[in-house]
């Protein structure tokens, strides 16, 4: 259900809606945007958003030149780097074991339900945040 507010009249503009849309700033890489919006586009369907989120997470480092290794490998590197913080990197380490038990459909493993994929979603964000959104903004701070 989505619920809107439009204020007086049904030919004004919208200016509420309910939930509110998330979205992913331009600035983030294509390839990482495409991989977090799917994400959040699929919450119905958790295991498919932790999976993208992961991919969203690998694709981040890539772009960040971190290609070597497996994604394991390149989260402690950009943590080493200093690109994350140990916390981050400790955060990123649990997105990437529950996308693992979802690929590999390990059977010890619970289902995820939409908490854990929006858990997952938020990481992601945030990441994006931290990489991509902060820098653009100081940039244009320091510019203008």
């Amino acid at each position: 259900m989505v619920l809107v507010c439009s204020p007086t009249s049904i030919d004004n503009e919208i200016c509420n809606i309910w939930p509110e849309t998330q979205t992913v700033a331009e600035v983030v890489p294509a390839r990482a945007r495409e991989f977090l919006t799917q994400a959040i586009a699929s919450l119905s369907a958790p295991a498919g958003a932790v999976m993208l989120s992961a991919s969203a997470v690998d694709a981040m480092l890539k772009d960040k030149g971190y290609r070597d290794g497996s994604l394991c490998s390149r989260i402690d590197q950009a943590a080493t780097a200093h690109l994350i913080t140990p916390e981050m990197a400790m955060w990123a380490h649990e997105i990437r074991l529950d996308a693992n038990d979802q690929r590999h459909a390990d059977e010890t493993s619970a289902l995820p339900n939409e908490a854990d994929a929006q858990k997952s979603i938020d990481f992601v964000k945030t990441l994006a945040q931290f990489l991509y959104v902060l820098p653009a903004s100081v940039e244009r701070g320091r510019t203008s």
